[in-house]
C-alpha cells in the first residue's frame, strides 16, 4: 500500500447518508424514551400529590370528596341514573334543587383556604361551581383537594343550584352550583399539549390583542389535528359535530318519509367506480382490488334489484393528491339513487326539498346554541337560500361568467375560481347562495352519465353549490347496457372489472338517476368555515393518516 493512501479511506456518500439516518433514528428513539420517562414521572408525582390530598385522617368530612378508586369505577350500581343532570339543562327553574353532574374541570380557581371556584364543562356547556367551607358539609381539606385538581380532569359534583344577582361571564349557564360533594373520576396530566382556552380563541381576538402589544397563542391547524381529542372539546368543535349529526339525521329522516330504503354497499371492489386513476389499490387475496370511490355501481344495482329508491351514508375513498381546503382522501358520502318516470328533473326535485328542509332544521332552536358556538370562534353570515331552489342551465352559467368578463371553456368543467365567481354573480342577481347548475358537458362527467337527447355534447346531469363551492354531483344514469359499455371504454375503464355491474343492466333496468353529497363539505359551507379538516372528525388527506 502506498504511503500516500489513507489508512482509513473516507466513507462513500451512501454510507454517510445511512449513518446520518441511523443517527437521526437513534436521536428520535432516545427523545421518545425521555418523553415516556417524563410522563411516567409526572403521573407518579400527580398520584402522590393526589394521595396526600385525599388522606385527611382527621377530616370527618373526607367522604365528601376525593379520587374515586378504580374498583369503584368498574361497577357503581349504587348510582341512580335518573339523578344525573346535564350541564346544558341547568337553569333558574332548578333553583334550590340538589343536582348531580359530571364533566371536566375546565378551570380551577382557588380564592382562599376557605373558598374555590371550579368551572365544569360537559359537551361544550359550562357551569360555575362554588366551593365554600361550611360546617358539616365542606371542610378546608376539601377546598385544598379541589384546588389541586388539574384542568380537564373528569369530576362528579353534587350540589345545590343557586341564581346569582349578576351575569356569569365565564360560563354558558347563568346559574351556580353550591358544591356539597366533589369526586375526581380521572385526572388529566398537569401540562397538556394545547389548552382549551387557546384552542377556542378566534382570529379576531388574537388580532385585537396584538394591536395592544399582547401576544396571544395561536393554535395552528396541524397542532390541532395532532391533538385532535383536545381540539374537539372546544365549544366550536362540539358545535360543528352536533351540526354534522343533525345534517345526517335530517338526510335519513327526510328520505325515509319519501319512500327511500337505506342500503349498505361494499367498500372493497374489483374495479374503479368512477373511472380514472384516483383509487386506493390493494391486494385482495391474490386478486387486484381497490377501495370504492363511491357506492355508485352498487346503488344502481340496487335499483336493478327493484328497490325503487335507495340511499346510503358511508365512507368514500379518493386517492387524489389534492391538498386543497375542500378535499380529503376519505370522507362521508350521502348518496341517493332512484327510479325516474320521465325526466332527471325528478332527482333535482328531491335535492331541492331535501336541502331546504335540512337548512330549515339547522336554523331551528335545537341547533341555535351550536351555530352560535361556531360563529363565536369562526364568524359567518347565515346561509341565504330560496324556498324554491334556483336552477340554471350550464350554458346560462357560462353566459353569466362571460358577461362578467371571464374567459371560460363552454364545454369544460368550471374550476374553483370560476365556481366562486359564478356564486357571487348568482347571489347578486338572485339573492341565493344555494343553487343548482344542470345540463353539464358530457365530456366532464362520469361514464355512467346519460347524454342529452337533443345535443350529445351535453348530459342530463347537475351540480349543486353552496357559497360558490360544489357540494353535490348528480345525473340521470345510462340504463342501456351497450351504451354503458361503450361509455366505460371511452373513459378508459377496463370493462372486465365491472362486468357484473354491466350484466345487471342486461336483465332489465328502469330509468334512474341519483346524486352524491359530501357530508363534511355541507357542514363546512353551511357554517362558512375555511377548511374541510375542521368538519372531519379525524381527517385523512395525502399527508395525514393519524391520529
Amino acid at each position: 500500500m502506498s504511503s500516500s493512501e489513507p489508512q482509513n479511506p473516507p466513507p462513500e456518500q451512501g454510507e454517510e447518508e445511512d449513518a446520518k439516518a441511523t443517527s437521526k433514528k437513534a436521536a428520535k428513539k432516545e427523545a421518545a424514551k425521555q418523553e415516556k420517562l417524563r410522563r411516567k414521572a409526572e403521573a407518579a408525582a400527580l398520584a402522590k400529590a393526589a394521595s396526600s390530598l385525599a388522606v385527611e385522617e382527621e377530616d370527618p368530612l373526607a367522604g365528601n370528596y376525593g379520587d374515586v378508586p378504580l374498583n369503584k369505577q368498574q361497577s357503581r350500581e349504587e348510582l341512580d341514573l335518573s339523578a344525573w343532570t346535564k350541564v346544558r339543562e341547568l337553569n333558574a327553574e332548578l333553583k334550590d334543587k340538589e343536582i348531580l353532574i359530571r364533566g371536566r374541570a375546565q378551570t380551577v380557581r382557588p380564592v382562599s383556604k376557605n373558598m374555590a371556584f371550579v368551572v365544569v364543562r360537559e359537551s361544550g356547556f359550562t357551569v360555575q361551581c362554588v366551593v365554600t367551607v361550611q360546617p358539616e358539609i365542606v371542610s378546608r381539606p376539601m377546598v385544598k383537594f379541589i384546588s389541586g385538581l388539574t384542568s380537564e380532569s373528569i369530576v362528579e359534583v353534587q350540589g345545590i343550584v343557586s341564581v346569582p344577582n349578576v351575569a356569569i361571564k365565564g360560563a354558558t349557564q347563568q346559574v351556580e352550583v353550591q358544591v356539597r360533594k366533589l369526586y375526581c373520576v380521572n385526572r388529566a396530566l398537569p401540562t397538556l399539549p394545547i389548552t382549551i382556552e387557546d384552542a377556542s380563541r378566534s382570529e379576531k381576538e388574537i388580532e385585537e390583542a396584538s394591536k395592544t402589544g399582547e401576544q396571544l397563542v395561536r393554535v395552528n391547524q396541524d397542532t390541532r389535528l395532532n391533538n385532535r381529542v383536545i381540539d374537539l372539546r372546544t365549544p366550536a368543535g362540539q358545535g360543528i359535530f352536533q351540526i354534522q349529526s343533525e345534517v345526517s339525521y335530517v338526510f335519513r329522516e327526510f328520505l325515509h318519509t319519501e319512500g327511500f330504503v337505506e342500503i349498505h354497499t361494499p367498500k372493497l371492489i374489483a374495479g374503479s367506480s368512477e373511472g380514472g386513476a384516483a383509487v386506493f389499490r390493494l391486494d385482495y387475496k391474490g386478486q387486484p382490488a381497490c377501495l370504492a370511490q363511491s357506492p355508485q355501481l352498487h346503488k344502481q344495482m340496487a335499483i336493478a334489484g327493484d328497490f325503487g329508491r335507495v340511499f346510503e351514508v358511508g365512507p368514500v375513498f379518493r386517492a387524489e393528491d389534492s391538498y386543497t381546503h375542500r378535499h380529503l382522501c376519505e370522507f362521508t358520502g350521502l348518496d341517493v339513487e332512484m327510479e325516474i318516470k320521465s325526466h332527471y328533473s325528478e332527482v333535482m326535485d328531491v335535492v331541492d326539498k331535501l336541502f331546504v328542509t335540512m337548512f330549515d332544521r339547522l336554523n331551528e332552536q335545537k341547533c341555535k346554541p351550536y351555530l352560535e358556538a361556531v360563529a363565536k370562534q369562526h364568524p359567518f353570515e347565515p346561509l341565504k337560500y330560496l324556498r324554491k331552489t334556483l336552477r340554471l342551465k350550464f350554458e346560462e352559467g357560462i353566459q353569466m361568467l362571460k358577461d362578467a368578463g371571464e374567459v371560460v371553456d363552454p364545454y369544460g368543467d368550471l374550476n374553483t375560481e370560476a365556481e366562486r365567481k359564478l356564486g357571487n354573480l348568482v347571489l347578486k342577481k338572485y339573492g341565493t347562495e344555494f343553487y343548482i347548475l344542470h345540463r353539464y358537458p358530457l365530456a366532464v362527467r362520469p361514464f355512467y352519465t346519460m347524454p342529452c337527447h337533443d345535443d350529445t355534447k351535453y348530459s342530463n346531469s347537475f351540480d349543486v353549490f353552496i357559497r360558490g363551492e360544489e357540494i353535490i354531483s348528480g345525473a340521470q344514469r345510462v340504463h342501456v347496457p351497450d351504451l354503458l359499455e361503450e361509455r366505460a371504454k371511452a373513459c378508459g375503464i377496463d370493462v372486465s372489472t365491472i362486468s357484473t355491474y354491466i350484466d345487471s343492466f342486461r336483465y332489465g333496468m328502469p330509468l334512474h338517476g341519483g346524486f352524491g353529497v359530501g357530508l363534511e363539505r355541507v357542514v363546512m359551507l353551511f357554517c362558512g368555515l375555511k377548511n374541510i379538516r375542521m368538519t372531519s372528525l379525524f381527517p385523512r388527506d395525502p399527508r395525514r393518516i393519524a391520529p
